[in-house]
């Protein structure tokens, strides 16, 4: 599809199945989301609810045929691109008449966008040549939204053939690339999540489609999302020194975002932020030498300029006047609105059970949890169905899940074969090892809860689409869990498409917590809160002494940060002293630290 979004913000991925169909939901309207690709169960069973929207029969692709994992995706990003196609031409026929989704689409555009002013001047001409001509206008401006993927690197377990032997380019994650690359999509984007992974960004150059236009555009582009700068700069080069271009780094906060959480050492988003605004030039220079030699060793060409390198980020918005300073102040080419979306039934698929949570949910409800296989922290609402069925099966003697997909199965503690931490098996296994070793009490139920707090995400993020279109995913497996990020807390109603987009672009304000801190504020209290739970952990564990260092950072950054936002300017006057005030606090609670762990200070 020719795409050039019209809106400034996108939907990011949030867990498996809670975007895997927004594109369908939104993209006529030109905003941009993003698709999981690496469940292609999760895939497959949408291929079987979506192919009937076309017109044609659904033809499953099995596991018994060559390469079933990489083909379900290709297959079903086409069909997803197709099926917007035909949406965006529908949507172009259609009279400009109040409720009309064409009506819809312009009334939803930012006010800075060139298009809006022409579209009220229609709306309020007379019938006649002028009005016609001017509508026909506006409906050649109409463009969709991107079709992204996702791809967190980090999900890339090994697969093998029937003989048992390593299946050559067959991990989760090349197979999930493979898959995006072979689609028809073009002007979109694949997003590389969870950190860096050579193998993948090695296997991108057998991929053409990400390969510079002669007008230094390209067909699919290279997006990386990061937490600073420096990770910025690695991954770029190794990647331009390849060929491979990044168009864009989307910066996401540590801590005030959903799903998997990838705290810094204490880095805040705004010096971050500042950061890449001061060496955002050097950095494409940077990239550009290493990208326009390795460019000219593999095709004997180079250009002049450097083709668009974009910053963007997304972490914990919630009101207009943040996104709007963020945009002005650091220059970022757009913003990302993830947890507030799953409030939106328009644009994301989440069951009505689990809604219905989303919008009761209180700060105490949302747990930066342990409860990912992955081994990184994980945002978690409780109450669940996938909770209470984990809760259930501790108490009758069987704790863990059954391990269906695999996808987060790594550990090799007890067997041969990796297994997933969040098994029935391993936890079995592990279970008995702790009761052998004869730990104290406190010890031993510290141990044990670390072990039975973690939970199925690979069938618990993909349960609400099953649900929402009943449609058989795993059977006998139903239960749904979701990782909003703490913003939920701030929206505690659905709300229509238009309206939360109106509520960005402020037009609206529909914000549930009249004394919602800032952003940066919140995430701020969420380092600091980290940071106590790590000291506090460490001191029983006897750990201090090794972790001197890292601590000493944590806390250096962190002063650092709120010195950086003692000086900001820019933040909007109406919130100026709160924002004072609430930065005070938090340094106050950062110096009881301080009294009580005297040598993070040095």
């Amino acid at each position: 599809m020719n795409n050039t979004s019209p809106h400034t913000f996108h939907i990011p991925v949030m867990g498996l199945a809670f975007t895997v169909d927004s594109p369908i939901k939104v993209a006529r309207f030109g905003i941009t989301s993003v698709i999981s690709i690496v469940e292609n169960r999760l895939i497959e069973m949408m291929r079987r609810q979506y192919y009937p929207a076309v017109g044609k029969e659904y033809q499953p692709i099995t596991p018994h045929e060559d390469d079933f994992r990489a083909r379900r995706i290709t297959d079903y990003l086409n069909l997803v691109n197709t099926i917007v196609e035909q949406q965006v031409e529908k949507l172009r026929s259609l009279a400009f008449e109040a409720g009309s989704e064409i009506v819809k689409y312009f009334e939803m555009l930012p006010e800075e966008s060139k298009l809006k002013p022409l579209f009220s001047q229609m709306m309020k001409m007379g019938e006649g040549m002028e009005k016609f001509k001017l509508a026909e206008y506006l409906r050649t401006q109409i463009r969709a939204g991107s079709i992204d993927v996702n791809i967190m690197t980090k999900t890339d377990r090994n697969n093998f053939n029937k003989a048992g032997e390593l299946m050559e380019d067959g991990s989760d994650a090349v197979v999930a690339l493979r898959g995006y690359a072979k689609s028809d999509l073009t002007n979109s984007s694949v997003i590389f999540s969870a950190g860096t992974n050579l193998r993948l960004y090695n296997y991108l150059e057998n991929c053409p489609g990400f390969e510079v236009n002669a007008d230094g555009g390209f067909t699919k582009k290279v997006v990386i999302k990061v937490s600073d700068y420096r990770s910025a700069f690695i991954q770029g080069k190794y990647l331009a020194k390849k060929g491979i271009w990044v168009s864009e780094f989307r910066i996401e906060s540590g801590l005030n975002c959903g799903g998997h959480a990838f705290a810094t050492d204490g880095y805040l988003l705004g010096p971050i932020l500042e950061e890449f605004k001061i060496k955002k030039q050097e950095l494409t220079d940077a990239l550009f030498e290493l990208y326009n030699k390795a460019l000219l060793q593999k095709t004997n060409r180079k250009f002049v300029y450097p083709p668009e390198l974009n910053i963007t980020v997304q972490g914990g918005i919630g009101t207009h006047a943040e996104d709007d300073f963020l945009r002005e102040h650091y220059k970022v080419a757009g913003t990302g609105w993830g947890t507030p979306f799953l409030l939106v039934p328009e644009a994301t698929t989440v069951d009505e059970d689990t809604l219905k949570l989303l919008c009761a949910a209180k700060e105490d409800d949302v747990l930066l949890s342990k409860n990912s296989p992955f081994g990184v922290r994980l945002y978690y609402l409780k109450g669940t169905s996938a909770d209470k069925e984990k809760l259930a099966r501790i108490e009758s003697g069987k704790p863990g899940s059954p391990c269906t997909e695999k996808h987060l199965a790594f550990n090799t503690e007890f067997t041969k074969e990796p297994i997933c931490t969040a098994s029935h098996k391993y936890q079995q296994l592990k279970i008995a090892q702790l009761q052998s070793l004869h730990l104290a009490v406190p010890e031993y139920n510290r141990q044990l809860n670390e072990v039975l707090d973690k939970e199925c995400l690979c069938v618990g993020l993909s349960n609400a689409a099953s649900i929402n279109y009943a449609q058989p995913f795993v059977k006998k497996l139903h239960a749904v869990n979701i990782c909003p990020g703490p913003n939920i807390v701030n929206f505690s109603e659905l709300v229509s498409l238009q309206t939360m987009v109106d509520h960005i672009y402020g037009r609206r304000n529909i914000l549930a917590n009249a004394y919602r801190p800032h952003m940066f504020i919140t995430e701020l209290n969420l380092y600091i809160n980290y940071l106590k739970e790590q000291l506090e952990h460490d001191f029983k564990t006897n750990q201090l002494a090794e972790r001197k260092k890292y601590y000493v950072t944590f806390f250096k950054n962190l002063q650092e940060g709120i010195l950086y936002y003692r000086q900001l300017q820019g933040i909007s006057p109406a919130i100026r002293k709160l924002f004072i005030n609430q930065l005070n606090h938090a340094g106050f609670e950062l110096e009881l630290l301080h009294f009580q762990y005297p040598f993070i200070n040095q």
